[in-house]
């Protein structure tokens, strides 16, 4: 599919190329939204390698996203979303590569060997603050952009972060459940102690009680990076501490395993627990008032924008620089949890591709925070 040619003055839409250069300011996911509402329409069946619009020709990028957990059912929207936006484009469907179990030798690997393939472009998941960082000074050296995504990682070299702002994701979950818990132990799972993507998270946490709940003790439970063991870990954890308080996690395995840990030991009302991200336990799990809250951080955007900036800095020759683009922290509690359990939406994961339609009326968000 590629864009109809609908950029005319006068026709009362936004022109691509002010959308681009908006995004080259830096507009981020607004400027995305500025240019997708100025393609007024797409044409299908089309073989890749044509022009589009006013856009110049442009041959069939070859874009790899290299990924820690490549079977996890967290990433299923990133997967949607970077397919949408290769469909949106023309181009072919970006590889999905890497490790299924967080094996930093294997995403290093897999990342060498979208270099050695003379890729277009690299998307990466940086878990590791080492393993990547000559990896990416030779992609940037052969002329290959690469994106972080979903993690990123000190030191490293990457054109910009698409995904959530980690440490204060999991700093904000702290203030959360300082509002509940205020001494005794809690339980926090942890899928990848250590990992760039998880490990700020419970640093956050950690500090955040240490400010507001300094009576509370925070356990961390090595529930490891295969999802179908996650249960396992969190059951035993609280089978061996059964006054913890709380039952938490900073992963979305780990997340739907203690909404099941509440749920299978009739804890709901007597333990508090929450989260991250919206795998269908943790959302039944909240809907039912299991989970205090669990956290949304946009994973189909940290595909979609990803393939976005990538096609982008290409298309512009690098004067479309890439912005670091912080994809969200929404608390999903009982009270608006409704379009997650009912939409089924491929937004987030489900199988449901339909419009989902708008609330009558929007939360009012925070107030800007704009500096000069």
């Amino acid at each position: 599919m590629r864009f109809e040619k609908s950029d005319r003055p006068g026709n009362g839409t936004t022109s691509r190329r002010s959308a681009l250069s908006y995004l080259g300011a830096g507009g981020g996911v607004l400027a995305a939204g500025a240019l997708l509402s100025a393609c007024t329409g797409v044409q299908e069946g089309q073989e890749g390698g044509g022009g589009a619009g006013t856009f110049p020709d442009t041959p069939d990028w070859r874009f790899v996203f290299v990924n820690h957990v490549t079977t996890n059912s967290f990433f299923v929207p990133t997967r949607t979303g970077l397919a949408d936006a290769a469909a949106l484009l023309g181009l072919p469907e970006p590889q999905w590569t890497g490790s299924e179990n967080g094996n930093v030798a294997q995403m290093a690997s897999a990342m060498e060997t979208a270099l050695n393939s003379k890729v277009d472009g690299i998307a990466i998941s940086l878990t590791d603050n080492n393993a990547f960082v000559e990896l990416t000074k030779r992609a940037l050296a052969a002329g290959i952009p690469v994106i972080a995504y979903n993690a990123n990682a000190a030191g490293n070299h990457p054109l910009a972060y698409v995904g959530q702002d980690l440490y204060l994701s999991g700093f904000k979950m702290g203030q959360r459940i300082a509002s509940k818990v205020t001494s005794g132990e809690i339980l926090v799972g942890i899928s990848q102690p250590g990992g760039n993507n998880v490990q700020p998270r419970l640093d956050g946490i950690i500090d955040a009680l240490k400010q507001d709940a300094p009576g509370v003790t925070v356990r961390s439970v090595n529930t490891g990076a295969e999802q179908a063991g996650e249960l396992n870990a969190m059951t035993a954890a609280f089978t061996g501490n059964p006054g913890a308080k709380g039952i938490y996690a900073v992963d979305a395995g780990s997340t739907a395993a203690c909404a099941s840990v509440i749920k299978d030991r009739g804890l709901q009302g007597r333990i508090s627990g929450g989260g991250f991200d919206l795998l269908d336990d943790t959302i039944e799990g909240v809907a039912s008032g299991a989970l205090d809250f669990t956290i949304d951080q946009s994973p189909y955007l940290q595909g979609f924008l990803s393939v976005l900036y990538l096609y982008l800095y290409r298309l512009s020759g690098t004067l479309v620089a890439p912005p670091v683009t912080d994809t969200g922290l929404t608390f999903v509690t009982k009270e608006n949890s409704g379009p997650y359990a009912s939409a089924g939406s491929k937004f987030e994961g489900g199988p449901n591709n339909a419009l989902v339609p708008m609330p009558p009326s929007i939360p009012l968000p925070p107030p800007s925070t704009l500096t000069r």
